[in-house]
């Protein structure tokens, strides 16, 4: 499969510091952990490593810091195939989230810190509108500044770039972004606060996804974790399965693969249907791995599963 038109994704990088211990400490106190990991995230930077991984022609659009975690990244996009285009931020530094895994229940508290990325401005895009213009498939999320975002989705629109939003974390969105986005690819909770439909289930994600149709979008997704994924437009409504790939291990990280995997596909032409059904396999192998950026797949594994599937 060639690598189809490019792909060019706005969104943060951020480096996950995971400890593990019994519980928390309370104020004031210092207790032992029982592990530690040092590794990759930012909805962003996994969703384009998804891409690379799979073969596409892709470019990272962020700020980063000048600092460890900001050669972190590089070295991370350099490994999955994925082009950058950085703008350095020295007065800054580069993201990082606290992330505290409970050792009995594996329940985690997270506190991110964007740094830079929280620094991305409409200017930082229209300085590369030409990039952005260049590309088959444009896609962004909600933890960069939604200014920024939304100024991304204007210039891709315009051009006819297909656009993606994937808006996450939940926010409270402009009601002129929707228009500009071609595909929404909110998961059960996203879905619920940007409609106010509560998704337990296929028929609620297709009440909720009736509500986005109406706020100008051309196609939503609802991805349905283990119920897969909700394909539904104005004239059609699919439920795609979930693609099992065997016991799941870790399930962060498996909405940046489905988005990387979406983007893949639809930049090589795959229609609608299809690319779901592809997005699926992506997310489905990458649960049953642990970590996020390193748990995405490459295509031969992702056409292997589908075969068989």
């Amino acid at each position: 499969m060639a690598s189809g038109k490019p792909i060019v994704i706005l969104g943060v990088f951020v480096a996950d510091t995971a400890y593990r211990a019994q519980r928390q400490p309370r104020m004031g106190e210092t207790i032992l952990g029982t592990s530690f990991k040092l590794g990759p995230g930012g909805k962003g930077s996994n969703q384009a490593v998804a891409a690379g991984k799979l073969g596409s022609d892709v470019t990272f659009l962020t700020r980063l810091g000048v600092d460890p975690f900001a050669d972190m990244a590089r070295q991370t996009w350099a490994l999955a195939g994925v082009k950058s285009a950085v703008i350095d931020t020295p007065e800054s530094y580069t993201g990082a989230a606290y992330i505290f895994v409970e050792e009995t229940t594996g329940n985690n508290a997270i506190i991110v810190s964007p740094g830079a990325a929280m620094l991305i401005s409409p200017g930082d895009i229209e300085a590369n509108e030409g990039l952005i213009r260049s590309a088959g498939v444009f896609v962004t999320q909600l933890e960069q500044p939604i200014d920024a975002a939304v100024r991304a989705l204007e210039i891709a629109d315009r051009a006819g770039v297909t656009t993606i939003l994937n808006p996450a974390p939940a926010a409270k969105l402009p009601d002129r972004i929707y228009t500009l986005c071609d595909y929404v690819t909110p998961n059960e909770t996203e879905a619920e606060e940007l409609t106010g439909i509560k998704v337990s289930s296929v028929d609620d994600a297709r009440r909720a996804a009736d509500k986005l149709l109406e706020k100008g979008v051309g196609t939503v997704i609802i991805t349905l974790g283990e119920k897969g994924a909700l394909l539904h437009t104005a004239d059609r409504s699919d439920h795609v399965a979930a693609v099992n790939a065997g016991p799941v291990v870790e399930t962060t990280g498996a909405g940046d693969a489905f988005n990387g995997g979406l983007a893949a596909a639809l930049s090589r032409g795959m229609e609608p249907l299809q690319a779901v059904r592809f997005a699926c396999a992506v997310a489905g192998i990458s649960v049953t791995r642990p970590g996020t950026a390193p748990s995405m797949p490459a295509l031969l594994e992702v056409e292997a599963l589908l075969a068989r599937a």
